[in-house]
């Protein structure tokens, strides 16, 4: 499975896939499906969904995860072919300056570019301290003029992303661009692969979804057509095991999964995720019976599609559970191989936990 992961994650990676533009991702992730005998579907949003029929009387369950990743679009283009940028998603500006990035013209090209950072050598001693806002940056894509950027295909409104790039570092630690969430999908490929004709289990929907870096908008159309009891997503838990997040938690890199038993945005969208207690039990029974470890994580500045889920049709009940990832929105993300396959391994098994036994009712718990 660990090596699975690692071929699906490094081909995922390696595809632009900003919100709202998210097919060649899509397109790539319906062929590995099918290639496991799953026939997917795509929704008017994007979103990827296959249903994997089982049981009726169990409850249903909802298996999602976002393909897009976060970036920008072009806002105008200068007359010396300096092209401007509007973010999209939380892109941070304090690490913007000199990143290469990638246009995607509506033609079909992918032309390189950079984010400029003004020559050292002019650089005043207040300017080499301060962030320039991403309203001010520009990047250079080698065009001489507007006609030439134009020329080329670079229209008002084409998407930009961090250069795609898959680094293997030491051990089982990969960086790149959109590990968030393009290891989510990978793991959710292979869970889906391993849930495929296996018998005894409740329905499953797999989804794979659009727009969660735009106010996370593809998995609550998703959630509203499938109608699940149980949703379960996958995303990214901040890793707190580097100088600059200790106090924050205790979530480590290499140390296994974790589960989200508190979330909240805390600024502009007020919202977040308090689990159901039938399955934080459900994912706690089931790691310490297959010797899993599972690690736990409590944040304020989360946000995942699970938010708004939680909230269509009855009430559904939900759970986030993810992966340790340092570096969150930036160029290069970190993440861990086989916390991936730990991850993978949990959610197959909890799947096959809920049972004729298992009960969503509130009331009958410990």
């Amino acid at each position: 499975m660990k090596e699975r992961l690692r071929r699906d994650l490094s081909e995922l990676m390696l595809l632009p896939g900003l919100s709202g533009y998210e097919d060649r991702v899509r397109r790539v992730i319906a062929r590995k499906l099918a290639e496991a005998g799953i026939m997917g579907r795509t929704d008017r949003p994007g979103n990827l969904i296959a249903t994997l029929d089982g049981d009726q009387t169990l409850p249903s369950v909802m298996i999602f995860t976002h393909m897009d990743q976060l970036g920008f679009v072009v806002r105008r283009i200068d007359p010396d072919g300096m092209i401007r940028l509007e973010r999209l998603g939380g892109v941070p500006e304090r690490a913007l300056a000199s990143q290469a990035v990638l246009i995607s013209t509506s033609g079909g090209n992918d032309l390189p570019g950079i984010i400029a950072n003004k020559s050292h050598h002019a650089t005043s001693a207040d300017e080499k301290h301060q962030v320039v806002a991403y309203r001010d940056l520009y990047v250079d894509a080698g065009f001489t003029s507007a006609a030439d950027a134009e020329t080329a295909g670079v229209k008002i409104g084409d998407p930009v992303v961090y250069r795609p790039a898959f680094v293997e570092l030491a051990g089982d630690r990969l960086a790149g661009t959109s590990v968030d969430d393009r290891a989510g999908c990978a793991v959710l490929l292979a869970v889906a692969a391993a849930l495929a004709g296996t018998g005894g289990l409740p329905t499953v929907h797999v989804v794979f979804s659009v727009q969660e870096e735009f106010n996370l908008r593809g998995a609550l159309i998703a959630a509203q057509s499938l109608k699940p009891d149980i949703a379960i997503q996958i995303d990214l838990m901040l890793a707190t095991d580097t100088p600059d997040m200790a106090g924050r938690g205790d979530m480590a890199l290499g140390k296994g999964p974790g589960m989200g038993l508190y979330s909240f945005h805390g600024r502009g969208t007020l919202n977040g995720v308090i689990p159901h207690p039938a399955l934080v039990r459900l994912f706690e029974q089931t790691a310490s019976a297959n010797t899993i470890p599972l690690q736990r994580s409590a944040q304020t500045g989360v946000l995942t599609d699970l938010s708004y889920v939680q909230l269509t049709g009855d009430g559904v009940a939900g759970i986030d559970i993810g992966f340790p990832m340092r570096y969150s929105h930036s160029a290069l993300e970190v993440c861990d191989l086989s916390d991936l396959e730990q991850l993978s391994r949990l959610l197959i098994a909890a799947v096959m936990g809920v049972d004729a036994s298992f009960s969503l009712d509130r009331d009958n718990r410990p």
